[in-house]
């Protein structure tokens, strides 16, 4: 099971930037689908954005052409680049890494402890 933490969350004007990290204890990508999800208080935990085990990436509506996902292979490391912040952006933002684990198709989930943004002027 991979173990993943997050950083780069923090205060930012709306309209402002902010890149989110994630960084896996082993290699993470080709075998496993990443993907960034946020939570704000009293709302369900929602996926953001997402790539896919072929290098095809998903985003949520409410963040298209202002968040992008990538990855650095030799830092086993996923990103999320948020452009154009507004205050509904806020939350806590976990990676999540989907893997299949054997042969009968077997989904695990792991993890991040989750990067506080909070966009406000």
């Amino acid at each position: 099971q991979v173990q993943l933490v997050e950083s780069g969350g923090g205060l930012v004007q709306p309209g402002g930037s902010l890149r989110l990290s994630c960084a896996a204890s082993r290699r993470i990508f080709s075998t496993s689908v990443m993907s960034w999800y946020r939570q704000a208080p009293g709302k369900q935990r929602e996926l953001v954005a997402q790539t896919t085990t072929t290098g095809a990436s998903n985003y949520a509506d409410s963040v298209k052409g202002r968040f992008t996902i990538s990855r650095d292979n030799a830092k086993n490391t996923v990103y999320l680049q948020m452009n154009s912040l507004r205050p509904e952006d806020k939350g806590v933002y976990y990676c999540n890494e989907r893997a299949i684990v054997n042969v009968e198709g077997a989904i695990r989930d792991s993890w991040g402890q989750g990067t506080q943004v909070t966009v406000s002027s």
